[in-house]
C-alpha cells in the first residue's frame, strides 16, 4: 500500500493537533494548582460513547459576594455581631453568577466576576436556597472518564462521599485528575484501571 504526500502531510498535521492539546494538559497538570473537592455524580445525557461520570464540583464562595446583599443570611451572635463563619444563601431561587476559580487553602474558592465584560471569561457558580457558602456548585459539571471494566463508584452507601482532584487552570474549568472515595471518614484514592 503506497501512501501519497498528501495523506503523510495530513496525518503530520493530525499529529501535531492532539500532541499540542496533549502537551497543554501536561503543562497545565504540572505548573497549575491542585485541589481536592467534593463531587456529586449524576446520570450524563451526552451523546458520547465510553463510560464516564458527570460530576458537579464543589466550591467554596464565603470569600465571594453575591450579587445582591438580600440573597445572603449572616449568622449573628447573641450580641447582634456577624460571625465570621461566612452566610448563607436567603432566596427562594438559585443564585447564578460568574466567578474565577482559585486554589485557596486547599479548598476550591470560587470569587464573582463584578466587571461585566470579564464575566463571560468565569464559571458559573450556583447557590442553591439555604446552602452554606461553602457548598455552592459549578454550573457545568466536569466529566471523568472511567476503564470499561472497571466498577464505577456510584451510586454511593450512606455515609460515603466522591472527591476529586482537579487541577485549576487560569482560564477555563477544572480539569480532573483522580477520584477518592471518604467512607466515614477513611480516604480511598479509586483506581480505575
Amino acid at each position: 500500500m503506497k501512501f501519497s504526500k498528501l495523506s503523510l502531510a495530513l496525518l503530520a498535521i493530525q499529529l501535531v493537533l492532539v500532541s499540542s492539546v496533549a502537551g497543554k494538559y501536561l503543562f497545565d497538570r504540572l505548573v497549575c494548582p491542585r485541589v481536592w473537592t467534593r463531587a456529586a455524580a449524576y446520570d450524563p445525557s451526552l451523546p458520547m460513547r465510553g463510560r464516564y461520570l458527570s460530576l458537579q464540583l464543589t466550591v467554596d464562595g464565603c470569600q465571594s459576594t453575591l450579587p445582591s446583599a438580600k440573597l445572603a443570611t449572616f449568622p449573628r451572635n447573641v450580641d447582634g455581631t456577624t460571625k465570621p463563619n461566612g452566610f448563607s444563601i436567603h432566596s427562594p431561587f438559585s443564585v447564578r453568577f460568574p466567578a474565577k476559580l482559585q486554589a485557596q487553602g486547599g479548598k476550591l474558592t470560587a470569587i464573582r466576576l463584578q466587571d461585566p465584560e470579564t464575566s463571560s471569561a468565569g464559571e458559573t457558580v450556583v447557590a442553591l436556597p439555604g446552602s452554606s457558602c461553602a457548598e455552592m456548585r459549578l454550573e457545568s459539571p466536569v466529566n471523568f472518564y472511567i476503564a470499561e471494566k472497571a466498577a464505577s463508584p456510584v451510586p454511593l452507601q450512606p455515609g460515603q462521599e466522591l472527591w476529586i482532584e482537579v487541577t485549576v487552570p487560569r482560564k477555563g474549568p477544572p480539569r480532573p485528575i483522580q477520584l477518592a472515595l471518604k467512607d466515614n471518614g477513611a480516604w480511598k484514592p479509586l483506581a480505575f484501571q
